[in-house]
């Protein structure tokens, strides 16, 4: 008798969480190959655009109606057409790299999936910008002016 009501414990169990993924896979529904992104050390002013790419890996058109930045230095761009079912995109991120030090930002996006509110991040170091040679008098190629 034990062994019956494990058996139908786990035969429920299961079940349970088999329709508990197919409810999750109905809908417009979002796989990033990557939620963060890492620019590692970049110089100042150097390229700031990288891209977020995704799968809709539901069943109904996934449609994004808004993707917004953290800060005003965090410019997100997204596609405004529905994107099917199997069908991948990207969503384009620009980091200001004229600010110099430690970042880590994100981009939340509005759409119809099932997980509605999706936040995507960005990170990485800006070095500060390069010196230039104050004219001292010196040819700092090893000849005097």
């Amino acid at each position: 008798m034990k062994n019956t009501i494990i058996a139908f414990v786990a035969l429920l169990a299961t079940s349970t969480f088999a329709l508990a993924q197919d409810k999750a896979a109905s809908g417009a529904a979002f796989k990033f190959e990557t939620e963060t992104l890492d620019y590692g050390t970049i110089e100042n002013d150097s390229d700031g655009n990288r891209e977020f790419k995704f799968t809709n890996v539901g069943t109904e058109p996934l449609i994004i109606s808004n993707a917004k930045g953290s800060c005003g230095c965090t410019t997100p761009e997204w596609p405004k057409e529905p994107i099917g079912p199997g069908e991948t995109a990207v969503i384009k991120v620009h980091y200001d790299t004229k600010r110099t030090g430690a970042f880590e930002k994100t981009v939340t996006l509005t759409s119809n999936a099932v997980e509605s509110a999706k936040v995507l991040r960005i990170k990485g170091v800006v070095n500060p910008p390069a010196e230039h040679d104050v004219n001292d008098g010196t040819d700092h190629s090893g000849h005097n002016h």
